[in-house]
């Protein structure tokens, strides 16, 4: 759809800690996709500003359905300004917390 994309798996920041991941998305003033629930609760605690988090947490997450559920959250009135905004995408619900 023509958005640029930083995939870290199959490189040597695969693995990397939680942190490290979070503060390389924002120099790259990236938004942050993950599976990993824990940025959902942690990031609005622990960062008043940041570029946007996008947390993908399906019961069965494969390819093709992170994709669905992607191009269905693009499509989002909700989507053109997701600075300090989190995002839980669930297989049919979404959640999303917004620091002030």
């Amino acid at each position: 759809l023509g958005h640029q994309v930083i995939d870290i798996r199959g490189t040597e920041l695969q693995g990397i800690d939680d942190v490290s991941l979070f503060e390389l998305a924002q120099k790259s003033r990236a938004i942050l996709l993950t599976t990993d629930r824990d940025f959902y609760h942690t990031v609005p605690l622990a960062y008043a500003d940041h570029f946007g988090v996008i947390v993908i947490a399906l019961k069965q997450p494969n390819r093709q359905s992170i994709l669905v559920r992607l191009q269905w959250v693009i499509g989002q009135d909700f989507m053109t300004d997701l600075q300090n905004t989190v995002i839980l995408l669930r297989d049919q619900t979404y959640r999303i917390r917004k620091n002030s």
